[in-house]
Parts: structure tokens; sequence; C-alpha cells
């Protein structure tokens, strides 16, 4: 008796998660951990060039390879659109305070993911798909330049940050990977 043909089921979402998930730890086993230990080898958990830099999560943003840096030489802080969020200001004043970071570089860039919905509407997805709204918001921005000059007034008038703290913001141009500086309040490179 043959059993009737079914067409395959498409795979969940999470399923295909899971999936990547091992295959990153499959290269972790077969060699990423080991050339990860001989990259650090030695290296002090205090960043050489004394800099933090927050962008987003995008995967298509190679931080290190951005800037011409290598490991061990900055912090680097990720979050989806590279928005200061109090998890980010948290992050710094350790980064400053107890590993001797002065420098933030706040890099946001074109096409990101968050200009394409409201914080209402996000909220409201999530609020109709599991019945709960969540107690944080998005931070969604419908310009990267405007949301990097509101981080980096936050950073500048945040009291926990060394007063020797610099910040400079960035919009990276996610095709050409060309950086345009952002300034607030008049400012102007000098």
């Amino acid at each position: 008796m043959n059993s009737p043909a079914f067409p395959p089921r498409p795979r969940p979402s999470w399923l295909v998660v899971g999936v990547a998930s091992e295959d990153l730890l499959r290269r972790h086993q077969v060699g990423g951990g080991r050339r990860a230990a001989a990259g650090a080898a030695g290296l002090a958990a205090v960043p050489s060039l004394h800099t933090a830099v927050v962008t987003c999560m995008d995967a298509r943003i190679d931080v290190l390879t951005l800037f011409g840096a290598n490991v061990g030489e900055a912090h680097v802080l990720r979050n989806a659109g590279g928005v200061v969020t109090d998890d980010v200001v948290r992050s710094i004043v350790i980064s400053q305070r107890k590993l001797a970071t002065r420098d933030v570089l706040l890099v946001q860039h074109s096409k990101c993911g968050l200009t394409t919905f409201t914080d209402a509407e996000f909220c409201e997805e999530l609020a109709a798909d599991t019945g709960i709204e969540p107690s944080w918001r998005p931070q969604a921005f419908p310009d990267p330049a405007e949301s990097v000059r509101r981080g980096i007034a936050r950073l500048r008038r945040d009291p926990f940050l060394h007063p020797d703290t610099r910040v400079r913001g960035f919009v990276l141009d996610i095709e050409t990977f060309a950086l345009d500086e952002v300034f607030v309040d008049g400012e102007r490179a000098g």
C-alpha cells in the first residue's frame, strides 16, 4: 500500500534558526574556537584604543574591518538599530569606569530595518501575536541621522559617563560603507 504523497511542509522559522545555530556551533568545534583563542592570546580586556563602538546588529556590518581594527582594540556594542538604550549606556559606563575607554563612536546606517516601522506598529503586532504588550519600546526611527543626533546628545549629558568622554556619530551608507559624520547643535568638524 502506497502512502499518499504529501508536499513538503515549509520549515517553521524557529527550526531554520535552530539549524543555523547548530551550524555555528559546528564551526566553533571544527576550529573556530581555537582560532578565536589564538587571536585573543595575550590581549588584555582593556581595549588598546580606549574606544567603544555602538552600532547596529545588521549582519553585513563587520565593525573591525570597517575601521581597520584588530581584536582587542575596541569594545563593540550592538543592538537593533545601534540605538543608545539604557543597556548601551550601562555598558559604556562600565567600559569607561572599569576598562579605561574614553571615546565612543555611534554608527547607525542607511536602509536600517528600524526605519520600516513605528514603535506603535511593532508593539501592536507583538500584542496581537502574544496577547501582551512589551514593557520596552523598539525605538524605531524614520531618519538614522536624527537618531544618531539623539544618541550623541543622550551620551553627552549622561552624568555617569566619564567627564573626558568624546562622542562622535555617523551614518554608514550600507551600500558603499562610507561614513557621514553627524553633528549636534551647530557643531562642525574643525
